[in-house]
């Protein structure tokens, strides 16, 4: 079978052959003319076959590779079932289904398929398709789906607020396990897939450390971290959100698994300042899970300022020994970023500050050794003193 080539500049193949899955278009000698979503080959400039990979001509990244065998590739239905069936294999080994029915299935350049993501929610299969080459393989995708999965309703969620369409069956709300709790979703309203299923691990560690605790959970969204926290014995969550639909959704699914509990109180009032006016150790434990402050290199100075004005605030409110759970999703603040704000914070609060825990993205989200940027979620779990 043949492709349209991409012939890399001399001494441009190394990021290729070291297996990172995105082509800038700076790399590029010459390239055969091809459309959006075609599928290329990627050549050195002595001719060798790299990689393979989709092509969008409009993108800073020319060619997003799925395939880095340096051989004339033939693609057919079962290359990417093949593809589909590796990451199934992998959640299998990793993820409890008996008590967990979210999980992700596929993360992208994680699973070697960049442009796709899918959350599965029980029969729920939310579906991101972020290349006009991957959207070329809803089909295969949505039968590996219901006949491999199981799923009965495949939800394609679109970005930049673009509405989105249900590939098979109509499921809007449904609910999940997650370690044994029970969680409502909406894929078709939800922000990305419905549910932020990345945080799995460190809303059970939460639990783990909420006994006896007053728990606030700030920029809650769905209320993960409050049903872990009053899983875990807290003695009081308030889950804190400036959308008031987050809210609502939050105590729905508090209310879920403990439906007579007078313990949680949601608050739907703007975050920053809720830290700015709270009251010197009204809590114990205190979590940070913003939305992504950085979605470009442009704005990582105002997400920096930001992301360090909420951290300030929680340390110098919360109680002496207490504990305080902070993230940032924005893909473009690196880990070692992160930590150095949180360090200009804990100065300026000039308060004693531990690291107790470096957090991630859970087991279903793996990462590309080859591809850093795929560790996007970093976290700090931080003990407060005096």
């Amino acid at each position: 079978m043949t492709y349209p080539i991409i012939t890399l500049k001399k001494g441009k193949d190394r990021a290729v052959t070291l297996r990172h899955p995105w082509l800038f278009s700076g790399a590029i000698e010459k390239a055969d003319k091809a459309q959006e979503g075609d599928v290329v080959q990627i050549r050195n400039i002595e001719g060798k076959i790299l990689a393979h990979g989709h092509y969008a001509p409009q993108s800073q990244i020319r060619v997003k590779m799925f395939d880095f065998l340096p051989e004339n590739l033939v693609l057919s239905n079962d290359y990417w079932q093949a593809k589909l069936q590796a990451a199934w294999t992998l959640r299998k080994q990793t993820i409890d289904r008996q008590h967990t029915t979210g999980f992700r299935l596929i993360h992208a350049e994680g699973d070697e398929l960049p442009g796709i993501v899918v959350d599965i929610y029980a029969d729920v299969a939310s579906v991101q398709l972020r290349t006009a080459g991957m959207e070329r393989l809803s089909e295969v995708l949505c039968d590996f789906l219901t006949k491999e999965i199981g799923c009965q309703h495949v939800f394609l969620k679109k970005e930049d607020k673009e509405e989105g369409r249900w590939l098979i069956g109509e499921k809007a709300q449904t609910e999940f396990l997650e370690n044994g709790l029970r969680f409502a979703v909406d894929v078709v309203q939800g922000q990305k897939t419905g549910f932020f299923l990345d945080q799995r691990n460190n809303r059970a560690m939460v639990g783990n450390f909420a006994k006896g605790k007053t728990v606030l959970n700030a920029f809650s969204y769905t209320g993960g971290f409050s049903a872990y926290a009053l899983a875990g014995g807290a003695k009081e969550v308030v889950s804190l959100d400036i959308s008031k639909s987050a809210v609502e959704m939050s105590d729905k699914n508090v209310k879920l698994n403990f439906p007579e509990t007078t313990l949680h109180k949601p608050v739907a009032e703007d975050c920053f300042r809720y830290l700015k006016e709270m009251p010197k150790d009204a809590f114990d434990c205190i979590i940070l899970d913003p939305p992504a402050f950085s979605k470009s290199l442009a704005t990582v100075k105002n997400a920096t300022r930001g992301y360090k004005e909420i951290n300030l605030k929680a340390i110098q409110k919360i109680k002496t020994d207490g504990l305080l759970f902070t993230f940032s999703c924005s893909q473009h603040i690196s880990t070692d970023l992160f930590q150095k704000i949180i360090f200009g914070a804990a100065a300026d609060a000039q308060r004693e500050v531990k690291i107790l825990a470096h957090l991630s993205q859970g087991t279903d989200h793996p990462i590309s050794i080859y591809h850093p940027e795929g560790d996007y979620l970093k976290g700090l779990m931080l003990w407060v003193g005096k």
